[in-house]
């Protein structure tokens, strides 16, 4: 490669720092570095007699997941009723018992969810409902409206921006005048909700990390003393890194400095919410708890703004690798990640810590062999001892836990030989037909080839292998014969989505109309109505070729027992391919229960 195919970069050509030692001749680069101040030049750090870097972590702080709030509102495409309460159903059933559920004075969907909870049992009487309002009186107004009747503990979270950049560009307010202001949204929060058994506070000087010790400290103080805060009723103070700015010894000495000087201490839960902006925001937690603060608010997977909030996934699970239970259930962690995706119409990274695809998996001989040697060492010990090997200490090098913990088998680990093939059978199909494989439906595709290739002795060509592909994925089954797809009309006449199919079953045409719902959810729910249940976990978009002979090709992931399976269709628009890949689905369904396994049914 030549360099102009970097022709915006520019190698290094300044001077080699004077002090630099000889083995190192880096130069300095062409960035404007010299704009940005460090940390200490923007706020005064409390220099503290540091205890944090003695503690050790011990317990699980209080968890509380902020997708549906904070995550919600980075998302393109925020989430729809449905989603919402999919997702909140999960943190409910993986067991968060406080969940920030929205923002109900800022949109109606976030409002009328908040009102959801209130008439409906979605909520277990042990999970606390946070609700999230800027301090102003309407805005509190609105906030405490939509909590009305909720019989759950309930807090109300205000917040308001105190670093000096905020004060003065954003709010255009000095330090006392935005401490009155503060105050003041204090005082309407108590005025409308403080004789509401079930509800309890919450502030946030938001930027805490940029704001200037001793006003911080004194913000917090009066709100604790304004909301009477006692050990019964004790008020949550939430310290956001809202724009991650140093290293996370910073983060640490600054939440230290709070948990040791803050009034009324025992009447305070510490809280933090750091963000990800240099990357270490799960750092910053873990070192923010070691410093006294008891509760985090983050996402799960780690979405949010920017580089996203801190990922409370990771940090639960950084304490199970540490023999600390994180008080949550991963145990089936692809479930909670199909569900995540779902929700936020994301995927996660492959290399994702612990739910990622490819994190059980190795491509180095190196690794592969370590890997096996262990799992070895793993079951003779497990032997020797007469125990099972879930329950002995785990030492398998490279695997920080046991991927069964989480719900994942060894195939990934110990299939590794095949591994590498994997990606030049996905590269193939992308290069000669434009088909680009989800990464685990290139693991199942892998495998099948592998047979393939076991039989014939020889190389596989690209042709082959979309062939492979659909004999196994594109079939004729015998069920075609039983249901077919006659027709599929969509209108919006009445400003609601109506979805009109039609189906032939065993000869005979059926007609159901749906609401409210897309064409695949309407098929679907047809198809359960005549017996035929397919239950889909994912389904991914492709093409097969290019330009105007493309055609578009839909990929199902499928449930089936309590195994995953693949099926596709193709068609001329993503529509006709999502409702045939359903109807290959369904064959498949159809199939299994003809053959007496019922596996799909």
């Amino acid at each position: 490669m030549t360099t102009t195919a970097f022709s915006r970069l520019s190698t290094p050509a300044g001077p080699v720092p004077r002090d630099a030692p000889a083995w190192n001749r880096q130069r300095r680069s062409q960035l404007p570095s010299y704009r940005y101040a460090d940390v200490y030049s923007r706020v005064d750090v409390p220099l503290t007699e540091r205890d944090w870097p003695t503690k050790r972590l011990t317990e699980a702080p209080l968890w509380v997941p902020v997708d549906l709030r904070d995550g919600n509102q980075a998302l393109a495409e925020p989430m729809d009723p449905a989603r919402k309460r999919r997702f909140f159903e999960l943190m409910v059933a993986m067991g968060y018992k406080e969940i920030e559920v929205g923002y109900p004075s800022a949109s109606q969907t976030d409002y009328d969810f908040v009102r959801l909870i209130a008439d409906t049992d979605i909520a277990p009487d042990d999970v606390t409902i946070v609700v999230f309002t800027p301090a102003r009186r309407d805005l509190i107004e609105r906030t405490v409206a939509s909590i009305q009747g909720i019989g759950n503990p309930v807090v109300i979270h205000m917040y308001t921006a105190t670093a000096p950049t905020w004060r003065s560009t954003v709010l255009g307010y000095e330090r006392e005048e935005l401490k009155q202001l503060i105050l003041a949204g204090g005082r309407d929060v108590l005025e409308l909700a403080g004789d509401m058994a079930n509800v309890r506070f919450e502030f946030s000087p938001e930027v805490f990390n940029l704001t200037e010790p001793d006003y911080v400290l004194d913000v917090c103080d009066a709100m604790t003393e304004l909301w009477a805060a006692t050990p019964q009723r004790p008020v949550i103070l939430n310290l956001p890194a809202t724009v991650e700015i140093a290293t996370p010894n910073v983060y640490a000495d600054q939440i230290e400095y709070m948990h040791k000087n803050l009034a009324r201490r025992n009447s305070v839960i510490l809280s933090v919410h750091p963000h990800n902006d240099r990357g270490t925001g799960i750092a910053c937690a873990e070192l923010a708890v070691l410093a006294g603060a008891q509760r985090v608010e983050g996402c799960i997977f780690g979405n949010g703004e920017r580089t996203g909030n801190v990922d409370i996934a990771t940090l639960a699970l950084n304490l199970h690798a540490q023999g600390i239970d994180p008080m949550i259930d991963f145990s089936d962690i692809d479930e909670i990640r199909r569900t995540v995706e779902y929700c936020n119409r994301l995927e996660v990274h492959p290399r994702h810590p612990y739910v990622g695809d490819l994190v059980h998996t190795a491509f180095s001989g190196t690794h592969q062999d370590a890997i096996k040697k262990g799992f070895a060492e793993h079951r003779a010990r497990a032997q020797a001892e007469a125990r099972s090997e879930r329950e002995i200490d785990w030492r398998v090098p490279y695997l920080p836990i046991d991927p069964a913990d989480i719900g994942r088998d060894y195939d990934a680990v110990i299939r590794v030989n095949s591994q590498s093939g994997k990606g030049g059978i996905a590269y193939l199909l992308e290069a000669e037909y434009g088909i680009e494989l989800p990464r685990r439906l290139q693991i199942d595709f892998a495998r099948h080839v592998q047979q393939h290739t076991d039989v014939t002795g020889s190389e596989v060509t690209g042709a082959e292998l979309w062939s492979v592909f659909q004999a196994i994925y594109l079939p004729a089954h015998p069920g075609d014969e039983r249901v077919a797809l006659i027709g599929c009309e969509t209108s919006d006449s009445t400003g609601h989505a109506r979805v009109e199919i039609v189906l032939r079953v065993d000869g005979r045409e059926y007609v159901d109309a749906h609401s409210g719902v897309g064409p695949v959810e309407a098929l679907t729910t047809s198809l359960a109505a005549h017996g035929i249940r397919v239950e889909i976990l994912g389904l991914h978009q492709t093409s097969v070729g290019a330009g105007s002979d493309s055609e578009a090709l839909t990929l199902i992931e499928q449930r089936c027992g309590g195994e995953t399976v693949w099926t596709a269709g193709r068609g001329r628009s993503v529509l006709a391919a999502s409702l045939s890949a359903v109807m290959s689905a369904a064959a498949r369904v159809i199939a299994d229960r003809d053959h007496g396994t019922e596996e799909c049914a």
